[in-house]
C-alpha cells in the first residue's frame, strides 16, 4: 500500500467521480449489479463526511438497448434522441440506488456554454455548493438532446475536468473500463505494463495513451490523459482505475496501488487561470515582441500595446485570445480589453498613444495579468 496514495485519500473531503460507459452497461444495457455496487461504496464515502459530486455517462447507450438498437448510430438526431430516452432511465436507476441508502440524487444536464459564460458558470457553481450542502449528490452529465458540438470524442472526460476545478474536488477518478494507463496499447499484454504513477505528464506519457474508444463509449485513453492534463494543471489528483472491480472505491480511498494516480503540478494555476486556460475557446491570436514575452513569463506582467506585432482572427472586447511569440509557441491565454480591430491599430504603440490612434482609452492594457493564464511547463 502506497504511503503517498494513503497521504492524498486522507485530506479528500470532496470527490469528483467520473463513470464510463464501459463501466456502466453490459449485454443487456445498464448494469444494476454495478451501479449498486458503486453506489455502495459511494454511500459509504458519503457516510464518512466526504461530499461526492458523478459525471457520469451512459445516456445513449441506455435510450439505444430501451429502442432494440444494436448497431452505431449514424446521424446527430439518432444520439441526440436516445440520449433523450435513455437519460431519464438513467438517472430513475441511480436514484432507486441511492434510495436504499438514504441518499438524495440531482441531476445536472450542461453545455460548453454553461460554463464560458462566466454569470453561468459562477451559477452552476453555486447550485452544486448548495446541493452539496444539503447532503444530496450531484450527478451530472452533458445535456446531448441539445448540445452539437459536446457529442464528439472524449466529452464527458473533459466535463469532469471542468467540473472538478468548479467545485474545487480534492481529487477526481475516472472510472473507466481498463486498469489505468499502460506503457502501449494493453492489447499487447505480453509487452503492455501499467504505469501506477504519473509524476508529469510528458510526451512519452502522451504518446502512450491510445485514442481508441469503447465500442459502447465515445473516449478513449488519450481524452483521460488530456483531462489528467488539466485537472493536475489546477492542483488536484487525479486518478485512472477499472470501475467493473467490486469495492473499487473503497480501495482507492484506503490507498491501495489501484490504477494510475497522476500527481497534481507544485505551480498550479487558480480557478480563474484554470477556466481561462480550459474552458474558453480562443477567438483569435496576438503575437508579441521578445520585451513582452519576457515581461510576461518572468516578471508577472499584463500586455501592452508596444509589445504586440501581429494581430490574427476576428474577436470582441472580454474575447478569449491566444499570446505567442514570435515563432508561434504559445505564451498565455487572456480576455482582451479591446477588439481585434482596434488592437490592431494600437499594436506596437506606447499606452500613451492609445487616445490620440483611437479617440479614446478605456485601459492601458490589451490584457490584464488578472485576466491572463500563464504557459507553465507547457500545460495550456
Amino acid at each position: 500500500m502506497s504511503d503517498l496514495r494513503k497521504d492524498i485519500m486522507a485530506g479528500v473531503k470532496k470527490v469528483l467521480i467520473k463513470v464510463g460507459t464501459g463501466v456502466l452497461t453490459g449485454k443487456d444495457g445498464l448494469d444494476l449489479t454495478i451501479i449498486d455496487n458503486l453506489v455502495e461504496d459511494i454511500a459509504e464515502i458519503t457516510r464518512k463526511g466526504c461530499r461526492v459530486v458523478i459525471v457520469t455517462s451512459g445516456a445513449i447507450a441506455s435510450g439505444k438497448h430501451r429502442m432494440g438498437i444494436t448497431g452505431k448510430l449514424k446521424s446527430m438526431p439518432e444520439k441526440q434522441a436516445a440520449a433523450a430516452i435513455g437519460q431519464s432511465r438513467l438517472m430513475r436507476v441511480y436514484s432507486n440506488a441511492f434510495g436504499k441508502h438514504n441518499l438524495y440524487v440531482a441531476q445536472i444536464l450542461l453545455t460548453m456554454s454553461d460554463l464560458t459564460d462566466r454569470a453561468r458558470y459562477i451559477n452552476v457553481r453555486n447550485t452544486l455548493s448548495q446541493l452539496m450542502e444539503w447532503g444530496v449528490i450531484p450527478i451530472i452529465n452533458e445535456n446531448d438532446t441539445v448540445a452539437v458540438d459536446e457529442l464528439k470524442f472524449g466529452d464527458n472526460d473533459h466535463l469532469a475536468a471542468m467540473i472538478a476545478n468548479v467545485v474545487e474536488a480534492d481529487v477526481l477518478i475516472n472510472l473507466t473500463n481498463t486498469e489505468g494507463l499502460y506503457d502501449r496499447n494493453p492489447k499487447d499484454k505480453k509487452r503492455a505494463k501499467l504505469i501506477r504513477i504519473v509524476r508529469e505528464i510528458t510526451e512519452d506519457i502522451e504518446a502512450a495513451a491510445t485514442a481508441e474508444a469503447d465500442p459502447v463509449g465515445m473516449g478513449g485513453m488519450r481524452s483521460k490523459v488530456v483531462a489528467a492534463k488539466k485537472v493536475t494543471a489546477c492542483g488536484i489528483p487525479y486518478i485512472i482505475a477499472r470501475g467493473k472491480k467490486k469495492g473499487i472505491l473503497r480501495d482507492i480511498f484506503a490507498g491501495k496501488e489501484i490504477g494510475t494516480l497522476f500527481l497534481p503540478v507544485a505551480d498550479h494555476l487558480n480557478s480563474r487561470e484554470y477556466w481561462i486556460a480550459y474552458t474558453l475557446r480562443p477567438r483569435g491570436k496576438v503575437y508579441l515582441d521578445d520585451g513582452a514575452r519576457n515581461a510576461i513569463l518572468h516578471h508577472g506582467k499584463s500586455l501592452l500595446p508596444s509589445g504586440i506585432v501581429k494581430v490574427e482572427g476576428q474577436f470582441n472586447m472580454g474575447d478569449p485570445v491566444l499570446c505567442l511569440d514570435t515563432e508561434g509557441k504559445l505564451i498565455a491565454k487572456g480576455l482582451v480589453n479591446y477588439n481585434s480591430e482596434e488592437v490592431e491599430k494600437i499594436k506596437g504603440l506606447k499606452t500613451s498613444k492609445i487616445e490620440q490612434v483611437l479617440g479614446y482609452k478605456h485601459y492601458d492594457e490589451v490584457i490584464h495579468r488578472d485576466n491572463m493564464a500563464v504557459t507553465r511547463d507547457k500545460r495550456l
